[in-house]
This record gives structure tokens, sequence and C-alpha cells, in this order.
């Protein structure tokens, strides 16, 4: 180690992350939480009696475990899916009286067709310079289908968030896209890497028209038929958009014993979507966030600074939690040390993805270190905040922290019915709350705040 990585972490603080490390390695106290959240609570989004039972959970067990517990109240939209049903009922070669039935799910921000659904045509396109291409004459009253593939090369080579990013932006703006050239609705291919037929839902910009996911396959099939000739759908989508309602961020300090002025965040997000009970995104990154809390009074250690344990609300539907904590806090930033989010599964860690000064990053090696028996090593330089929700406070100089899972299946679940409890390996939940008790205390603990 350096000089200075010496000077902050002395033997007495490497030994005191050894233990933290071992006590997690052996803790199933993340796996219990997620265990409730997902099964005995079930899906949380935003606004539903779920999302207000876990935030009421998640507060009881953190002042269980002695710390000062805030509830932030957040004003969060409350949408709710309804009937969602979809079917081919012209295409070439079809046989006389049949119909094929398309696998889908409305996109959240959806509006509703009637209760009987609309007839169209199917325009399908592969990105936005071919629709915008095609003009409002082509488009106008027609099912626009944005047809881009999900790169599965990338995601099995461990490049699955990468991706994701190329292909998400069809979700979040195709429908508004297709509403402004005057699309009777709008689908866009599912995104995520397994074909299994499951759609995956997610946020879109609402555009004031039907917008929906279908799957792989059936983005396949439409394509398919609509090379050979005319295509038309009978779509049903009925969400509703109810008023807003109050919810709240948990906010939980664990007192410094030198600095409790400082802070650090260790966090994950308590909504999520309604399809599945939300395991992997992101009640494994509550739990680990808890852990971290849990393992730390366990072992009767006191952080110099104040560790601040945060689940966010809505970072699913809008990110109302953050924009609401940014809003309440901005002005305490600078003394906010760094904060960590969880926000990518529940798979083996492979170390931090940073969002900091190389000064800083190298300055954390020695904590790193502490996981190698696990290979969570990793300090991967990031250009943009690893986590949504510590977005705001990374744009504000806060160095940013995100725990770096292997990706490799997480959008074969993400956003879909199959994002459940048993997608989690309970060993590597361990992995990971060891990685976040590790950093944040580490962070908590260091003679110096990390440089700016």
């Amino acid at each position: 180690m350096s000089a200075e990585q010496q000077e902050n972490f002395p033997p007495q603080l490497l030994d005191e992350l050894a233990a933290i490390k071992a006590a997690a390695l052996a803790d199933d106290y993340a796996y219990r939480q997620v265990a409730h959240l997902t099964e005995n609570i079930g899906p949380r989004p935003s606004g539903s009696p779920q999302a207000k039972a876990a935030v009421d959970y998640v507060a009881g067990e953190l002042r269980q475990l002695g710390l000062d517990v805030q509830l932030e109240e957040v004003k969060v939209p409350h949408w709710i899916r309804g009937a969602e049903s979809a079917e081919l009922v012209e295409y070439p070669g079809q046989a006389e009286g049949t119909k094929q039935k398309i696998v889908l799910t409305a996109l959240g921000g959806s509006a509703a067709t009637s209760v009987d659904g609309i007839n169209a045509e199917v325009v399908v396109v592969n990105n936005f310079d071919e629709l915008k291409a095609l003009g409002r004459n082509k488009i106008s009253g027609k099912i626009v289908l944005f047809n881009e593939v999900f790169d599965k090369q990338k995601s099995a080579a461990g490049m699955a968030f990468i991706a994701y990013g190329e292909a998400v932006r069809y979700r979040g703006a195709g429908p508004k896209a297709a509403a402004d050239l005057g699309a009777a609705a709008a689908l866009v291919r599912s995104v995520g890497d397994a074909d299994f037929r499951l759609p995956h839902t997610g946020w879109s910009t609402s555009a004031g028209i039907a917008a929906g996911a279908v799957t792989a396959e059936d983005a396949e099939l439409i394509a398919h038929l609509a090379a050979q000739g005319r295509v038309r759908m009978h779509l049903t989508l009925t969400p509703q958009k109810l008023p807003d309602e109050t919810s709240y961020n948990v906010i939980a300090d664990l007192k410094g014993s030198e600095h409790p002025e400082q802070l650090v965040v260790v966090s994950g997000h308590l909504d999520s979507w309604d399809l599945g009970t939300g395991a992997i995104d992101d009640a494994a990154g509550v739990a680990v966030a808890m852990e971290a809390a849990e393992i730390l009074q366990k072992l009767h250690l006191r952080p110099k600074r104040t560790l601040r344990m945060i689940a966010w609300m809505d970072e699913e539907s809008g990110g109302a939690g953050s924009q609401t904590y940014t809003k309440d806090h901005s002005s305490e930033f600078p003394r906010h040390v760094a904060a960590i989010e969880s926000d990518a599964g529940a798979a083996h860690p492979l170390g931090f993805e940073i969002k900091m000064s190389g000064r800083a990053a190298e300055l954390l090696r020695p904590a790193a270190e502490v996981l190698q028996s696990i290979g969570t090593t990793a300090l991967e330089a990031s250009a943009y905040p690893p986590g949504a929700d510590i977005a705001s406070m990374c744009e504000g100089g806060v160095p940013g922290v995100g725990i770096k899972q292997d990706g490799r299946t997480y959008f074969h679940y993400h956003h879909t019915a199959a994002d459940t409890l048993d997608k989690i390996v309970p060993n590597e939940l361990r992995e990971n709350a060891a990685a976040m008790a590790v950093m944040g205390y580490a962070l908590a603990s260091m003679k110096d705040s990390l440089p700016r």
C-alpha cells in the first residue's frame, strides 16, 4: 500500500473489514428480508398497498436494529395494469377463420384503448430513422412496432447493461415518437435476452396512446409476416392512471462516532414492477443495504461517520424518491462522503462500478482487496452514475459506487413475471451483502474523506 493508503487503512480497520466480510458470508439476514418482501408482501409498484406495507416493514426492521429511522414523504404516481391482450386478425397466408395470439404487456405510463380494443394495421420499424422516413402519412392510425433486437452477444460477454442501454431507448421514447406521427398505438420488442416468450415491462414516456411490449418471439413473427404483406392486429390495453399517492423513502442512520454530520449512503430501491415479485429488482439491493447496518450492530462496530441506509421509493416509475431526496438534502451533499447503490441484481459480485476521481478510486483499493477471497476486487471507472437513485448526488460531486454483479442472466428476468425469489442464490446474496457492508464501513471509517 502507498503511504496514503496505509494511513487510511491501518491494521485495526483492515481487521474490522475482514470480520465484517466473514460475518456477512455466514449470515442469512439479507435473504430473510428478500423472502419477506417478495413472498409475504409481493409486487410493490409505486402507490400500491404492497409498497406501503414494504415501507412499514423495512422501517420496523431497521428500528429493531436500533437505527434512527425517518420516513421522508414522497408523492408518487399510481398506475395500475388492466386487461391486456392482442391477436393478429389479418396476415398473409392466414387460414380461414383463424387468428394468432400475441403475448404482450402494457408499459408503465401507457394510456388505454377502449374496453373493446382497437383494430389497426401494424407497421414494423427497426429504429427511429425508419419511423421518421415513413412520416405521418404512413404512420397515422397504425400500430407501430419497434423491433430493436437486444444484443445477446454483448450480454453473454458481460456487457448486458450496454446492450440494455442500446435497446431500452425504444421502450422509453418510442411510443411518444410514434404518437407524434399520429400512431394509434405503439409496441416495442421486449428489452431482454431470454426467449421464453416473456414480455418485459418498464417505464415509457407518457404518449397519450396505448403502449406495450411484445415478446421477442412475437416481434419476430410480426416482422416476418409484415415483410410478406398487410398485418392487422386487435389490441386491448386498459391500464389506469390513478391520482398520485403519498409514499416514503425509508432513511435510517447509524450515527458516526467521530463525524456524525458526515454521511455514507448504502441503498437499494423498494418499489418494483407488478408482473413478478421484484426479487432481483430490487428487494435484493434493499436487503444487502439493510444487512450492512445489521452486521455492524451484531459486531458492535461503530463507524466514524454516519452510515445512512436508504430504501428508495419510485425508482421504476420516474424517480420521485431520489428527486425528493435531492430537493430536501442537496445542501448537505458536501457532507455526503459517498453513496452506494445496489440495483443490478443479486448474482456474484465482481467488484464495484465507481464514479469518482482516479485518486479516490486508488485510495479505495485496500477495501476491495479485503474481498479478494470472493473475487469482488474490480474497481471499474464509469462515466455515468452507477445507480439511478444516487445519480443526483453523483452529479452534485458525491463519489458514487455501485456493486457490479455478474449480469449475464439479469435480463432474462428483469421486469418480467419471472423476477421471483427462486432466482436468488443465497450464497451469492451473502457475497453481495459482504461487498456492501465492507465498502460502506470502509468509506465511513477511513481517516480521510474521499478526495473529489
